[in-house]
């Protein structure tokens, strides 16, 4: 594979984010139709595109490269542009994360039995993080001084023996009960961002290709737990199958050729599925068919 620095103009270098977050972007990115492929130890996964070159780095550093046009586009975090305060181009915000399809969320937080219990309590402690500029940011806002350093990792266990707080991301909690920590305050809840160069997003033919990589990939996403059902239904039926129907918007309805049967088809999140299904037989139904959704575009 050629090197991002001597793409031609019609390339579009893609910067993903290697670490917690690669595993669910390469999901998204193939359930969109962008099927890319990695070995354990490269960083520089291939798609059958030639239009199209990735280079895997840390999520953290992705915004600034796309703000220097080393990358035409990438995925990263809202927090990691603020955090570098990167000057690019927000397309739109992808609703998901390492493990689920919620924000993750920046948290202060705290040994369980800190005496730390507000935001008063923070003058003068020392706070470990990564997102210093982030948090210096937020303190100033809300008139505290306080030492915030810079942590290159595992600021879980850092508190109380090296600092009184630490601020941290979380999607779940899990890691901070794990390590006897409670949190005290949230200071960002943040997405997964698709951002653009300046100068790439001005380039005609690449911001068609990054405006389509866009609604596929929110496509992708509108469709997750989501499945459409098909049934058959007699006319003399359809009012009580109607009233029994959650869906989108109002279900598709054509009659079958030659008979009173009507052919109903909607779209209905899956959580319910288990419980609809079986109140659609009893209601008249049959045939009924369920299916997978890739992609949900509005």
């Amino acid at each position: 594979m050629k090197s991002l620095t001597h793409c031609g103009d019609d390339v579009l270098k893609m910067g993903l984010p290697k670490g917690s977050l690669q595993d669910a972007t390469f999901r998204l990115l193939a359930k969109a139709g962008y099927h890319f492929s990695v070995s354990n130890r490269s960083y520089f996964p291939s798609i059958e595109d030639d239009r199209i070159q990735a280079i895997l780095i840390r999520a953290q550093e992705i915004a600034r490269y796309v703000q220097d046009g080393v990358f035409d586009v990438g995925l990263t975090g809202k927090d990691w542009i603020l955090e570098n305060r990167a000057e690019v181009v927000e397309i739109g915000s992808l609703s998901y994360s390492k493990t689920t399809m919620r924000p993750v969320r920046w948290v202060l937080a705290v040994p369980i039995d800190s005496d730390i219990k507000s935001l008063n309590d923070l003058k003068g402690k020392r706070i470990a993080t990564e997102i210093v500029n982030l948090t210096t940011d937020w303190l100033r806002d809300k008139g505290i001084v306080a030492d915030v350093e810079f942590s290159w990792g595992a600021t879980e266990v850092k508190a109380p023996t090296l600092v009184d707080a630490i601020v941290e991301v979380t999607e779940t909690g899990s890691s901070l009960r794990a390590n006897n920590l409670r949190i005290v305050e949230t200071l960002l809840e943040s997405h997964t961002m698709l951002i653009a160069n300046r100068n790439s997003w001005q380039n005609s033919a690449k911001r068609e290709k990054i405006e389509n990589l866009y609604l596929m990939l929110q496509a992708a996403i509108d469709s997750e737990g989501k499945v459409g059902i098909k049934m058959n239904v007699p006319k003399d039926k359809l009012d009580t199958i109607m009233a029994t129907l959650p869906a989108m918007k109002k279900p598709t309805i054509s009659p079958l050729y030659g008979s009173d049967w009507m052919a109903v088809e909607i779209i209905a999140n899956e959580a319910v599925v288990r419980d609809l299904i079986p109140a659609l037989k009893r209601a008249g139904a049959q045939d009924i068919i369920e299916y997978p959704l890739n992609k949900v575009i509005h």
